[in-house]
């Protein structure tokens, strides 16, 4: 197995400064990360067209300069960059389905020249109750260099470097939830649409919370949940697995949030999401199993399969 990231390659660390009593989705928020973010606003997060173009009829690559060194990029292995970073850790088979709509040949191409200039980082991670599977994450410097090249939008959080492993097979998997939520709201006609990972929205509602704790507002707790589009549900703050904020056809901003449910959820966690609003996906091996731990307890709600 792969060894673990370096200092060199670990996320940076931003830790709330306060921490309010109230619980959000029972648990307190990741703390040791750092969310970078991009400085343009290109129109890039539209759903990825297939790429099943011959080799030698792709576009040239072209240099971009960061701290006094020259990168050699062409636009699809900047998209891949980007698809990578929003969620921090991806497969190779995923970004082979998704991003390159099966061509393997352009996409070990793409992996190739940007893991030569040391842009990705490649590690075995294992799993609990499945094979280990190698998993892709940025370096730093391939997150500085979505900077450089203006790809990604101010508002999208971009990471780098890897956690451990159940948080990074974890948000692996996120990647193919993302492109189920990304076939409806573009159904709907959405632009513009922008990717949140839990952790990010977490730390936005403690930072809120902590503001209205200080603040003495007695209804502090729902205001902030409806500020960001959630619910309390049972005394907490149900939140997503991923969020996908977006300028909807009439020009208004509109969101889905979408929960990758396990066979592993107990009664209590499932129907929390479900209260919540979430558009609940699993596993079509575990779908009818939590399908029925629902029927069990009177709760209807659709679960779909991922």
């Amino acid at each position: 197995m792969s060894r673990w990231h370096s200092r060199e390659e670990s996320p940076d660390s931003r830790i709330p400064s306060a921490t309010p009593t109230t619980q959000i989705d029972g648990r307190h928020p990741d703390q040791g990360e750092e969310l970078a973010r991009g400085w343009g606003a290109d129109e890039n997060n539209r759903r990825t067209p297939e790429l099943n173009v011959a080799p030698d009829a792709r576009e040239p690559r072209r240099p971009y300069r960061d701290r006094g060194r020259t990168y050699m990029l062409r636009a699809s292995e900047i998209q891949t960059l980007t698809d990578i970073g929003r969620f921090r850790a991806v497969t190779a088979k995923d970004l082979e389905e998704f991003r390159y709509g099966g061509n393997t040949r352009q996409m070990e191409a793409d992996l190739g020249n940007v893991r030569k200039q040391h842009l990705i980082l490649e590690r075995v991670i294992p799993q609990h109750d499945a094979q280990p599977r190698e998993l892709l994450a940025l370096t730093k410097q391939g997150r500085r260099i979505l900077s450089t090249t203006k790809s990604v939008p101010k508002d999208q959080a971009i990471y780098h470097g890897f956690k451990k492993p159940r948080e990074a097979n974890h948000d692996a998997d996120l990647y193919k939830l993302y492109q189920r939520g990304l076939e409806k709201v573009h159904r709907e006609g959405a632009k513009n649409v922008r990717v949140i990972l839990d952790s990010e929205l977490k730390r936005i509602l403690y930072r809120d919370l902590a503001r209205a704790t200080e603040q003495g507002s007695g209804d502090g707790r729902s205001s902030v949940a409806q500020r960001h589009g959630l619910r309390v549900v049972r005394d907490t703050i149900p939140v997503p697995d991923l969020r996908l904020e977006y300028e909807a056809a009439d020009g208004q901003l509109a969101r889905l949030d979408l929960e990758l449910a396990t066979e592993h959820y107990r009664f209590r966690n499932i129907a929390r999401k479900v209260l919540a609003g979430f558009a609940i996906y699993a596993r079509s091996a575990e779908a009818q199993n939590l399908r029925r731990i629902l029927d069990q307890h009177d709760i209807t709600a659709e679960i779909l399969n991922l």
